[in-house]
């Protein structure tokens, strides 16, 4: 039988009191369900040495198990050796407390697939762990299955200690030009000199047209595509060669509890990449990766419009993330939209970038109904909050040296890949240490619009950045910021209301509105501004009556 639940009622009490504020409206949605009957991969031959290889006793097992009707796949305890998998409809792979399932780090044991990588039609090493077009599918335990990931990065010589680099280089593999970075193989190096390596084209079409960089194209370690009613719960997932978890175009995801250690700078291991999915929840995980941790996608540039699949009605909650590019991300796929998206009780500690919304122009898409509350951050690298129209593009509007006026940046015309971000929400939330604290920068033509921050106290070395924007709403707002002048900076913007901003005491200036010709109606209310030395400053051109600054 199927359980049908509301994800309302996966909820702790606790949980929904504290959601009051941002009230919870998602779907009704179908969970997993197995049969108690138990298949051991041991039933096949497997072997807990740490030498044999089960590749075969695993396939047989999860065959077997959903041919006679699904159930549970067990992987006692032990240390197993396996070439990649492929998972099957009603099976709940359960890795158990004290396994270890060491993937294989021979590259010729996986074989080129079509997939699809980075929002594009592509080719790429399968999976190690791989299924399409299944239901009821599971990954549970409390083992450990790890992606010997150190047989596809490559590493730098800049953040690599000199006794480990000697003995990298030592051990094979190839050095660039430069001699600062080290493949595992030629055919990995040659990989970085062809443009968008892996997209399938007109005129590279077939999986044969990518054997000379097959060791390039890096495998994921688990995609589940076009699936429906998923689980991944209690188990680590260690040392993937990209991206980690990655449900695509699928359904009903839950993920719960697990585990994804990757280490600082291992290329595009992102911990979980929801793309293209509707429905779900993501609770309890502890997140320490390479790339970004929790990120939302959904195709890239045309490709990604013409899929059309937002990813949706999820919550996302009680989630810790350690080093990161982001802890919470939309983006830089996002061409078929995101929304409805539910994040709460969160806690990122050194990661890059805290709250991480990108794009660019050509994606297209519509960003919109986020809802963020109760975050918590410390030691951000750089910006806490950070809403980018400009992701991978030099710094549009670069203030010249000892002048505090921004260049202007042209407009270009609207059109269907002009991307959109708007109506996103976020309240009670901290960060102590960040370079910025809040950054909102819009494009000319297309504004980043209806954003609201609510009861946040961010301590940083920068205030607030706020370009090419409309309504935009702070309320009670610390931004004790190191560099105080001025703490806020609004550019090219407008609907501007600041309410009840506190900030440091030795302010130069407090806010700084520029843009003659698009900046108006910017409103700085209930704040006192006799602690700063100039409570405005008006850039070039600007007229006071854009502007109002009260204390009530």
């Amino acid at each position: 039988m199927l359980k049908y639940l509301s994800l309302l009622s996966l909820l702790a009490l606790p949980a929904l009191a504290a959601a009051q504020s941002f009230p919870v409206n998602l779907r009704p949605m179908q969970t997993t369900s197995f049969r108690a009957d138990t298949t051991r991969i041991t039933q096949f031959g497997a072997v807990a040495d740490g030498l044999t290889v089960n590749t075969k006793a695993f396939q047989q097992a999860i065959d077997a198990c959903s041919q006679q009707g699904g159930g549970v796949v067990l992987v006692p305890r032990g240390h197993w050796r396996t070439g990649p998998l492929t998972l099957r409809s009603n099976v709940n792979l359960h890795v158990a407390a004290g396994a270890l399932v060491q993937f294989s780090n021979q590259r010729s044991d996986y074989q080129l697939i079509k997939t699809n990588w980075e929002g594009l039609d592509a080719v790429r090493n399968q999976p190690l762990l791989y299924g399409h077009d299944l239901e009821n599918v599971a990954i549970t335990g409390q083992g450990i299955l790890d992606g010997a990931g150190e047989a596809w990065w490559m590493v730098q010589k800049a953040r690599t200690p000199e006794g480990e680099w000697k003995a990298l280089v030592a051990s094979g593999g190839v050095l660039n030009e430069k001699q600062d970075r080290w493949y595992p193989s030629a055919q990995s190096l040659k990989g970085t000199t062809v443009k968008e390596a892996g997209v399938l084209t007109a005129e590279k079409s077939e999986i044969k047209d990518f054997e000379e960089i097959k060791d390039y194209l890096r495998p994921d370690f688990i995609v589940l595509d076009r699936c429906k009613r998923l689980l991944f719960e209690g188990v680590t997932f260690q040392n993937s060669p990209a991206w980690t978890v990655h449900p695509m175009r699928s359904q009903e995801v839950v993920v719960r509890n697990i585990t994804v250690l990757n280490g600082p700078y291992t290329p595009n291991t992102d911990a979980l990449d929801l793309e293209s999915c509707q429905g779900g929840l993501v609770e309890g995980c502890t997140f320490s990766v390479g790339d970004d941790a929790i990120c939302i996608k959904s195709g890239r540039n045309e490709q990604g419009r013409i899929r059309a699949m937002p990813t949706e009605n999820f919550l996302i909650r009680n989630c810790t993330v350690y080093r990161a590019h982001g802890g919470f991300v939309i983006g830089s796929e996002m061409s078929g939209g995101a929304r409805n998206i539910y994040v709460q009780n969160c806690t990122f500690i050194g990661t890059d970038i805290g709250l991480r919304f990108k794009t660019t122009r050509g994606r297209g898409g519509v960003v919109e109904r986020i809802f963020m509350e109760n975050i918590d951050m410390k030691d951000i690298g750089g910006e806490a909050i950070l809403f980018d129209m400009y992701y991978m593009i030099k710094d549009p509007t670069p203030q010249v040296a000892g002048s505090k006026e921004r260049p202007a940046s042209p407009a270009k015309p609207v059109d269907e890949g002009t991307p959109q971000f708007r109506n996103m929400h976020m309240r009670n939330v901290t960060c102590n240490g960040a370079r910025t604290a809040l950054m909102v920068r819009g494009l000319p033509e297309m504004a980043i619009k209806d954003i609201s921050l609510e009861n946040a106290v961010l301590q940083s070395q920068k205030g607030l950045i706020c370009i090419e924007a409309d309504n935009i709403r702070l309320h009670n707002v610390a931004f004790l910021s190191t560099a105080t002048d001025p703490v806020l900076e609004v550019h090219n913007s407008q609907n501007i209301l600041l309410s009840a901003i506190r900030y440091p005491a030795n302010a130069t200036t407090l806010l700084r509105v520029s843009g003659a010709e698009k900046a108006r109606n910017i409103k700085l209310l209930h704040t006192d501004t006799s602690a700063a030395k100039q409570a405005l400053e008006l850039g070039a051109g600007m007229k006071k009556k854009a502007v109002t600054v009260s204390q009530r």
